[in-house]
């Protein structure tokens, strides 16, 4: 990043309007303030002659809709260049001038790139290439694969999915603030969270699912966290869906489950920075409940809890509480989330209904308060959804019950619940279809996320003593999978290891930098511009097929729950290397 933008970047409130980091803008505009399709800058310059009337001519980076010169007149010249002039200033050489501009567009911001003041020149800017973003995550030395790297790299992906204003030690330099206005239309402020996928949706329910289980890992493998020094990232990535949560339970029996519709959010190819469309919000409440939202959002506030139990106990607290509410919420007014948020229906239906979201919230709570009150009522859950166990065919955002089996025996240690845990697993391990390649295929839409959520879950089962050394191995062999270890030598990580995929189905990142828009970022033949670092895709067909094509959403596109138990893995690998 030169040290111009560097320059704007600490003036600037808020800079959604900066797509790329890769803009050389005049140094003496700084960005005061912005809200869609507009921003508001200020101009700070020492007058190179007596000025008696000021005339500055502007050249900008794109076509702006129309500039307003709050002290005189903006004059527009063609398309990119714009006159400010006013009578009204009047310094003496030497002297600062200052003050204010407004510009609207409805494309890419418009940037200032060349300005004449009465006749000098006194910036002439030009757009550069920037050197492109490097890993961040150093190379460990680990073998057969570097596990700690990869663990690294997954964290990273989390930092590009991030909505809303910016830390200051962001890691991924092709990103900044988007989607400022999130929860304007309610009256409440929904910034902030994880975009979903390659889109730019806030779904709370698979968002949910992320943090319990990104938490999850950071609780169970955090030997293996410590080892990588990858704790604080870890806390850092649930901590982004959290804070997002606390927001949107805007009162007792109200939860905000979704920002951004599906469909118009879909139809934009784009970077989440270049956003116009409408942002709708919506919750679920008493008179429109949804006990799986409710119930996951409870269990991740109450997994989060533990995490930062010793290094922030109000915030711990404050998580707990309001992780009681929620799942209180969650049962006492019962009915699937979606027939409320009925937007999320094509995207997120929960098909497993919201008894395995109960159970699961209650067994967090219980580890999370150590009151036994929360595993009875997770048991009288266990009874009233028959959890036998047969049918269940996986572990996924929608359905919890494998996990359950585990926790349940975690917790309680009775022999129902690890008959349930072993039985699932060793259908998985023998019974469940596989890839040619040797993947263990449960799904035809995301098979590398499958294949990692049961690999974590069987290396939790290794941790609690159940067919420890089978299980590890088995993990072992499917973690290698995604990471290379198959016929093709092919990674299914996004710039890590052999061959791995180069045009992951995710806007941002398939964007080019400014001056150039994304109109041609979907059908782009080559690489993505900006290396997505440690996003998991999708993955093979069952005959172990695929191909490196953007197109491909089912195989290439990449999300945050795809990610959530593959870290948890990571870091169990890390325990065991």
């Amino acid at each position: 990043m030169t040290g111009v933008l560097k320059t704007c970047l600490l003036g600037a409130l808020a800079l959604s309007f900066l797509l790329s980091g890769a803009e050389a803008q005049c140094d003496n505009i700084v960005i005061t303030n912005t809200w869609p399709g507009n921003y508001q800058a200020e101009f700070t310059a020492t007058a190179p002659a007596d000025i008696n009337g000021l005339t500055l001519e502007l050249e900008f980076s794109s076509p702006p809709d129309a500039v307003d010169f709050y002290s005189g007149q903006a004059t527009k010249v063609d398309d990119t260049h714009y006159t400010l002039t006013s009578n009204n200033i009047n310094v003496n050489a030497g002297e600062e001038i200052k003050f204010d501009f407004q510009v609207h567009y409805s494309a890419l911001s418009p940037l200032v790139i060349h300005e004449v003041l009465n006749g000098v020149e006194i910036c002439d800017s030009a757009f550069t290439t920037p050197t492109p973003m490097q890993n961040p995550c150093a190379e460990t030395g680990m073998s057969p694969y570097d596990y700690a790297q990869v663990l690294c790299m997954s964290y990273v992906f989390y930092e590009a999915q991030r909505s809303g204003k910016l830390p200051a030690d962001q890691r991924v330099t092709w990103r900044f603030d988007s989607a400022l206005d999130d929860g304007s239309d309610v009256g409440h402020d929904l910034t902030g969270g994880y975009y979903d996928a390659g889109d730019h949706v806030k779904f709370g329910f698979p968002m949910a699912y992320t943090a319990t289980v990104l938490a999850w890992g950071l609780i169970d493998f955090e030997e293996g966290h410590q080892s990588a020094d990858q704790v604080e990232y870890g806390k850092a990535a649930v901590k982004w869906a959290t804070d997002y949560f606390l927001k949107a339970h805007t009162a007792k029996d109200e939860l905000y489950g979704q920002v951004g519709a599906g469909g118009p959010d879909h139809a934009f190819w784009g970077r989440p920075e270049d956003m116009t469309m409408e942002r709708p919000s919506y919750k679920i409440d008493d008179s429109h409940p949804g006990s799986d939202l409710a119930g996951e959002t409870a269990a991740a506030l109450a997994a989060a809890s533990i995490v930062f139990k010793s290094s922030d106990s109000a915030y711990s607290e404050e998580m707990l509480s309001v992780a009681k509410e929620l799942y209180d919420f969650a049962d006492a007014h019962r009915d699937i989330y979606t027939n409320a948020i009925t937007d999320a229906t094509a995207y997120y239906n929960s098909w497993s209904g919201y008894g395995d979201e109960l159970a699961w919230a209650a067994l967090w709570l219980a580890r999370a308060t150590g009151d036994d009150t929360y595993l009875t009522r997770a048991r009288g859950h266990w009874d009233e959804f028959d959890y036998t166990g047969s049918e269940v065919v996986q572990f996924s955002w929608d359905d919890k019950r494998a996990a359950v089996f585990g926790l349940f025996y975690m917790l309680d240690g009775g022999d129902e619940y690890k008959n349930a845990f072993v039985s699932f697993l060793d259908w998985v391990k023998n019974d469940a279809p596989y890839t040619p390649e040797g993947l263990v295929f449960l799904d035809a839409w995301g098979a590398n996320r499958h294949a990692a959520n049961v690999a974590y879950l069987a290396l939790y089962a290794a941790k609690l003593g159940l067919d420890a050394e089978e299980n590890r191995e088995w993990a072992k062999g499917q973690i290698g999978q995604l990471l290379g270890d198959n016929p093709k030598y092919q990674s299914f990580v996004v710039g890590y290891g052999v061959n791995p995929p180069e045009k992951p189905h995710h806007r941002s990142s398939s964007c080019p930098n400014p001056p150039s828009d994304c109109s041609g970022g979907f059908t782009n033949p080559g690489p993505n511009p900006h290396v997505l670092y440690g996003a998991l895709v999708g993955g093979p067909a069952q005959d172990g097929s695929y191909v490196d094509d953007r197109q491909d959403y089912q195989h290439n596109e990449v999300a945050c729950d795809y990610n959530a138990a593959f870290s948890g893995a990571l870091a169990a690998m890390v325990e065991l290397s």
